[in-house]
């Protein structure tokens, strides 16, 4: 296993961390981006507690996928960095895990509430509701309790490696979002969508929701996703 990465694995960690408070998705340091290089078998991950506005490259931690131990780094890693792990491991097709607290996520989060879809902007990227998981039992929390937030929810997904593509994040109850993509950018993009469909969501609720037919919800997520996706334009580079 090698403990270097590459220089532009660790630029695109860096800018998504840099992204969450841009994004309104944080107060304070309440949030973390990782990337995983596969080949090496290790992830970068944002340290813990550390401010954004002083966050460098430098600062970024190195830890191994198969173990955990931390392998390149002079700071601890985030705390949720064995959440981060335990998708990694479950779901081999993420490149990227975005969790935050951003506030209206968050309240579907705490009232254990799956974020429903009511219309055609959160069928674009969720193929379905944004779930909840359990609640953590007490010896869940006593023992390995960030590894064990990731199994609950690995386990919400059935452990599905296609499921988790279909719907890219989740509510960990009490808790909060944790995203995740085919890379840092896209799963710290999938973040700032939950929020704003569980903003969306909440303004919907207030004034009496109609539930969409599934035929519009449909259409609009494979417009964007699988083999007969024609939204957006190749990259010119």
């Amino acid at each position: 296993m090698s403990t270097t990465v590459s220089k532009e694995l660790r630029r695109e960690v860096l800018e998504a961390n840099l992204r969450i408070p841009r994004a309104g998705l944080a107060t304070l340091t309440w949030g973390n981006v990782s990337g995983v290089d596969r080949q090496a078998g290790v992830f970068v991950i944002k340290p813990s507690g550390v401010p954004y506005d002083v966050l460098s490259e430098e600062d970024l931690v190195v830890v191994s996928l198969s173990d955990g131990r931390v392998v390149d780094g002079h700071l601890r890693p985030s705390t949720d960095t064995e959440t981060h792990r335990s998708l990694y491991l479950a779901f081999p097709s993420i490149g990227g895990v975005t969790h935050t607290h951003s506030t209206h996520a968050v309240a579907f989060a705490q009232a254990r509430r799956p974020i429903p879809v009511l219309g055609t902007t959160h069928a674009d990227t969720f193929n379905g509701p944004v779930p909840v998981t359990e609640v953590l039992t007490p010896q869940q929390c006593a023992e390995d309790y960030e590894y064990n937030t990731g199994e609950v929810i690995v386990d919400l997904l059935d452990r599905d490696d296609t499921r988790a593509g279909k719907i890219p994040g989740a509510l960990v109850a009490h808790h909060g979002p944790f995203t995740w993509g085919a890379d840092a950018t896209k799963s710290l993009e999938h973040a700032i969508i939950c929020e704003a469909v569980a903003e969306m969501a909440l303004h919907t609720l207030a004034l009496g929701a109609v539930e969409p037919p599934q035929h519009l919800l449909d259409r609009h997520f494979t417009r964007k996703h699988g083999p007969d996706a024609y939204y957006g334009n190749p990259s010119t580079g």
